[in-house]
C-alpha cells in the first residue's frame, strides 16, 4: 500500500483520537464539548481542550470535517472525504486489532 496516499485519505491512526472523533461524528454533528463528553464515556477520563482542539484542527485541515459557526458555538460535522477516511480507519483498526480480543 502506498503510505502516502493513505495518509492524504485516512485520519493519523497512532493515537486513535483522531479516529475516535471521526467515530463519534459520524453518529451526529458535536462541538468540542459534546466531543470531549462523548470521549470521556468511553476512555473514563476527559481530554483536555489542548488535546481536543488541535486534533480537530488537523481533520478540518486535512479536509475530514467541516465547522458551522453560530455564535460562539463550532458545531464539526464529517465532509465527504471525512466519511472516506473514516472508512478506511475502520477497515485498518478491524485488520489490526481483529485477534486481540477472545
Amino acid at each position: 500500500m502506498n503510505m502516502a496516499k493513505f495518509a492524504d485519505d485516512c485520519c493519523d491512526m497512532r493515537g486513535l483520537l483522531g479516529f475516535l472523533i471521526l467515530f463519534l461524528l459520524s453518529k451526529k454533528n458535536m462541538h468540542g464539548q459534546e466531543i470531549a463528553d462523548e470521549i470521556a464515556k468511553r476512555r473514563g477520563d476527559k481530554p483536555s481542550p489542548g488535546t481536543i482542539y488541535p486534533a480537530l484542527k488537523g481533520l478540518r485541515e486535512a479536509g475530514f470535517l467541516k465547522e458551522d459557526k453560530v455564535g460562539k458555538t463550532i458545531t464539526y460535522s464529517l465532509t465527504p472525504r471525512g466519511k472516506k477516511a473514516l472508512s478506511i480507519a475502520k477497515k485498518r483498526f478491524t485488520k489490526t486489532f481483529l485477534g486481540v480480543f477472545p
